[in-house]
């Protein structure tokens, strides 16, 4: 019943439905079945019957109550139907027969839409027999819902903002990762913007999309482009995953498997050439589930092993791999038809795209750390190759960093300590002294050495050695932090530290708290206990002396050598008797 205000009506709870194995049954016949009570309700009250042979009929009645409209839209709300036949049988017995379908060319439809549609006359108070016919090689789904003009056109204008919105995620990510794949040359970020295409490229088959822009006048184009987006979409996923997990080194055996799935779509896109549809699309539509419990499992596998990029990677293919498996579950007729299940795997997949750019920027960061852990523990001739490859890492890095504010911190601080580095110490403290300059403070520069820290070395080995450069930052940030004072790491064992504020006799006594705290505990360290002390060099430069960056460190640098030829562990000023 089409009662008054009414704008849309889905019409699956009241379908009734009958199988044509064979498909080569007329209306007439039907019709006459269905009056003879040989219909039956729709399974579970859903129109999805998963993939069979011959034909669906499906047969509802209507009475339109409304004055107002009697001119409604019929939309078979699923887009890869083969044939669709629409038969509407008026009170005088007439009958008008409508047909669509990706067999046709998309001009068939009553508008251009991606869906078939009919336009339908339903006079006023008058019962009209609504007979449909649907026949496919793809699954079986048949999904329909009358809209008045106006409800459709609200319908669709928000389903248009959805679809945008979603291929210009797809589109932003693929321009994104193609300029970094371009500047840096890294697979992993090529086999990422080929994932967004294949994966671009099969939802614009799915949706219908590709039928209604790339090739409205080749209903055959329009079904060969399904298996073989499916194929290159499945390829490109499984080489993705074999290059962001590194399954050749990681997990051998997974990387043969991996191999596998690509060989087994690869042949089937290109048997789709030669083979029926059904027979193209069926295996590679099974091969989903397996290929979904894969990737799971290899990516739990990895996490398992300790490479903690794949838990990203994890929680993003977690997405993607839930709305694929949702929309074969409903092909095959496991599932319902509904919202989450239809447009899952659209919302998962931007959520999965979004994520995967975060775990390749996170796989170079951890790339980064490792390669610095290298160059210290390798020798001379390894550095050098490291070195090179931490460059062109860090050429990357850079460019993350504009977008990424938390590396911009990271590559201020000295890694093993967590100062700054001498780099953004020399911009920092030229900032200081400019200040300085400017409200008339003074500042104590304080250059600090670790004394006989090479024996600590040869002794306790180099391990120890970073624990004891670590114990001296945070002696420094215990001591000179509450001061205000700019600490950074200089070189090996020195370190530096600016002081703003406090000159004279105040900096010395600063200073050999300093030295008593470094003296006062020995650094415990696999049960041994390793003393340590240090000699420091102050210079303090003051309001109206003009002092340049490398002229105060030159100053302080002078005291820490007097402090050392004066037998080390001590405290010396620039130009003045030490204490």
């Amino acid at each position: 019943m089409l009662d008054p205000g009414r704008e849309q009506l889905d019409l699956a709870p009241h379908l009734t439905h009958a199988a044509d194995p064979d498909g080569d049954a007329d209306a007439a016949a039907m019709f006459a079945r269905q009056a003879r009570g040989l219909f039956a309700p729709l399974p579970g009250g859903r129109p999805t019957f998963g993939f069979r042979d011959g034909a669906i009929w499906f047969h509802a009645e209507l009475f339109n109550h409304d004055r107002r409209e009697e001119r409604w839209l019929l939309v078979l709300d699923y887009p890869l139907v083969d044939q669709v036949d629409v038969y509407l049988r008026y009170p005088d017995g007439r009958i008008e027969h409508m047909a669509s379908g990706d067999t046709l060319p998309f001009s068939a439809r009553s508008i251009r839409y991606r869906h078939p549609n009919f336009w339908i006359a339903l006079p006023q108070r008058s019962e009209v027999d609504l007979l449909v016919r649907v026949a496919s090689r793809s699954s079986l789904q048949a999904p329909m819902t009358l809209y008045t003009p106006k409800a459709f056109a609200e319908m669709e204008r928000d389903m248009q903002l959805g679809i945008g919105l979603f291929y210009g995620i797809l589109l932003a990510l693929l321009a994104y990762n193609l300029v970094l794949w371009l500047t840096l040359r890294d697979p992993g970020y090529l086999w990422y913007t080929l994932h967004v295409s294949g994966f671009g490229l099969v939802m614009f088959c799915l949706n219908g999309l590709a039928f209604e822009y790339l090739w409205p006048d080749s209903p055959r184009l329009a079904n060969l482009a399904i298996p073989l987006s499916m194929a290159l979409s499945q390829v490109v996923m499984h080489q993705f995953c074999r290059a962001f997990l590194e399954l050749r080194e990681r997990q051998p055996l997974a990387d043969r498997i991996s191999l596998g799935f690509i060989a087994f779509f690869a042949l089937m896109g290109l048997a789709a050439f030669v083979l029926e549809y059904r027979m193209a699309v069926l295996p590679m539509t099974l091969a989903v589930f397996p290929g979904v419990l894969f990737i799971l499992t290899v990516a739990v596998n990895a996490i398992r092993h300790g490479y903690a990029p794949a838990k990203i990677f994890l929680t993003a293919w977690a997405f993607l791999l839930l709305g694929t498996a949702f929309y074969a579950s409903v092909s095959f007729g496991v599932l319902p038809k509904t919202f989450i299940t239809e447009y899952g795997i659209q919302l998962g997949s931007a959520l999965e795209m979004i994520l995967l750019s975060f775990a390749l920027a996170f796989r170079y960061a951890r790339l980064r750390f490792e390669n610095e852990r290298l160059v210290r523990e390798h020798n001379e001739q390894l550095e050098r190759h490291v070195a090179r490859r931490t460059s062109e890492l860090s050429t990357a890095l850079e460019q993350l960093a504009e977008a990424n504010q938390r590396l911009r911190e990271s590559s201020r601080r000295d890694a093993l300590t967590g100062l700054f580095n001498r780099r953004h110490f020399r911009e920092m403290f030229e900032h200081q002294l400019h200040d300085a300059a400017e409200t008339r403070r003074p500042l104590t520069v304080m250059l600090l050495d670790l004394d006989h820290f090479k024996d600590v070395n040869d002794t306790w080995g180099h391990l120890a050695g970073d624990e004891c450069l670590r114990w001296m930052g945070r002696c420094l940030e215990e001591t000179l932090g509450p001061h205000g004072g700019l600490l950074a790491r200089f070189g090996g064992e020195e370190f530096v530290a600016v002081v703003p504020d406090v000159d004279g006799e105040a900096a010395i006594q600063l200073a050999e708290r300093l030295r008593l705290r470094v003296c006062a505990d020995p650094v415990r360290y696999a049960g041994s206990q390793i003393p340590l002390s240090t000699s420091i060099g102050i210079h303090v430069v003051r309001a109206g002396d003009g002092a340049r960056v490398d002229d105060a460190l030159h100053r302080a640098d002078d005291a820490l050598y007097a402090a050392k030829n004066r037998g080390r562990n001590c405290v010396q000023v620039a130009f003045e008797t030490s204490l």
